[in-house]
């Protein structure tokens, strides 16, 4: 593939309007492509005046020539300063792969094992791509059961049901039950034995993360937040089951008593009605732009369901390692232990991250190509909204997914060169004591490497 078509396609991702959002892609595409104003007036909600990103890396191509030598020797003579930054804390790698030819271009510990955090969400979304395909839908049903007296709500492991799904499942549900002539008191019950194991990840109840449970409502939130650290509930299956059997009381229904846990009777029985999520293209976009931890471990099950394996963390680690090696990645540092990248066991190394993304702008694996489509884009969307402020080199250049641990920043993403090449990236760091002056450092990086 020609330069050309390297920059056509990471201009592609770019502007790509995501189908969760409801057109955001496009706004960010209008923005950057606006012409500059100056005054950066910030609005409600974290919200920037439209205006142009400034020119890329001027500073930077205004000190000096560039190095003698090819694109290793120009990166290296780039990188290595910036990633020597004691903000970057006692350990750090990094890989640069050219996205187009999957020639790898630069590396400092590039194979060593690494925790990643919230990176490890690039193997999630690749390996759920691969398992279910992007247009997968995971379905919430109401079945009846078998006395004829009652209805089961059956979670799929959407954790993007909304209260206005719930509201038409339970509307669908209450004209399914007149049309069986359903008179008398109607019992419901919920069934999620889909998931096994533990629902509580490692670091427990978070407001990072729900409950790991395939039916929730609004990712178990107790407030009208959709994205970011919020408190949750910690019964997220009952809680919708709740909400279920008053919307149906609403509906007209008798609902007999609360619900309770119970069982659906296999494919004999009969479904009522169904709601189903947005593709998993749009999910993991979602995932990706947000740093969502509850649509990471449902994405990270749904791969351990397809590949016959059991729904629960152990399960889902393996089917996602398991496809991961499928796609011919790099193992030998990379272990899988949850979705999110919530847990600190999680390790992979930069060449694994940066020749993921390359693989995922492959012309022979659209699958694979919302990964790139649902990186935040500097200074503009998701965990990058805030970073790169308006005067800095890479606003609008860099898109990447960011990780933060305490003690550990990482990032990893695309950049495309001013002669048009498409470079893929891992940066990780761990010992950091500022995660604020690392996360600059990184992004310091990010931007150098988009001027080379």
């Amino acid at each position: 593939m020609s330069a050309v078509a390297g920059l056509a396609l990471a201009t592609g991702a770019v502007t790509a309007a995501g189908p969760w959002d409801g057109g955001q892609r496009k706004a960010e595409r209008d923005l950057a492509a606006a012409p500059a104003r100056s005054g950066g007036v910030r609005h409600a909600d974290g919200e920037r005046a439209p205006g142009a990103a400034p020119p890329v890396l001027a500073g930077l191509k205004d000190a000096g020539k560039r190095p003698a030598g090819g694109p290793a020797e120009e990166l290296a003579a780039v990188l290595d300063p910036l990633l020597k930054d004691s903000a970057l804390g006692s350990d750090h790698a990094a890989a640069v792969v050219d996205a187009t030819t999957g020639e790898r271009l630069y590396g400092v510990a590039q194979s060593d094992a690494y925790t990643p955090a919230s990176t490890i969400k690039l193997a999630t979304a690749a390996a759920a791509l691969s398992a279910v395909g992007p247009e997968h839908r995971i379905e919430t049903t109401v079945t009846a059961s078998g006395g004829g007296d009652g209805v089961v709500l059956v979670g799929g492991g959407d954790p993007t049901l909304t209260t206005a799904g719930l509201g038409d499942l339970a509307d669908a549900t209450a004209r399914a039950l007149k049309a069986r002539g359903t008179t008398g008191r109607v019992k419901v019950a919920y069934d999620v034995s889909r998931y096994s194991g533990p629902v509580l990840h490692t670091i427990g109840l978070n407001d990072n993360i729900a409950p790991v449970s395939p039916l929730m409502v609004n990712e178990g939130r107790l407030d009208d937040s959709d994205h970011g650290p919020a408190d949750r509930t910690a019964e997220p299956a009952a809680d919708a089951a709740r909400k279920f059997a008053a919307l149906l009381r609403e509906k007209g229904v008798d609902v007999d008593g609360e619900p309770g846990e119970g069982r659906a009777e296999g494919k004999a029985a009969a479904r009522l009605a169904s709601v189903a999520s947005a593709p998993v293209s749009a999910l993991v976009e979602r995932m990706l732009t947000n740093s969502d931890n509850d649509i990471a471990e449902a994405l990270a099950r749904q791969t351990a369901l397809a590949s016959g394996k059991p729904a629960s963390f152990e399960g889902a680690a393996q089917a996602v390692t398991e496809r991961l090696a499928a796609l011919g990645l790099p193992m030998p540092a990379v272990h899988v232990v949850d979705g999110s990248g919530l847990d600190r066991a999680d390790r992979a190394s930069a060449e694994f991250l940066a020749l993921l993304l390359a693989r995922a702008a492959e012309p022979g694996r659209p699958a694979l190509r919302p990964v790139l489509t649902g990186l935040p884009v500097a200074g503009f969307s998701g965990t990058l909204r805030d970073r790169y402020p308006r005067d800095a080199a890479g606003r609008a250049a860099v898109r990447a997914k960011t990780g933060t641990l305490t003690g550990v920043n990482t990032l990893a993403g695309t950049v495309v060169t001013p002669g048009g090449r498409l470079l893929a990236f891992a940066f990780l760091a761990s010992g950091t004591t500022d995660a604020d002056a690392a996360q600059k450092a990184l992004d310091r990086a990010a931007s150098a490497l988009a001027g080379t």
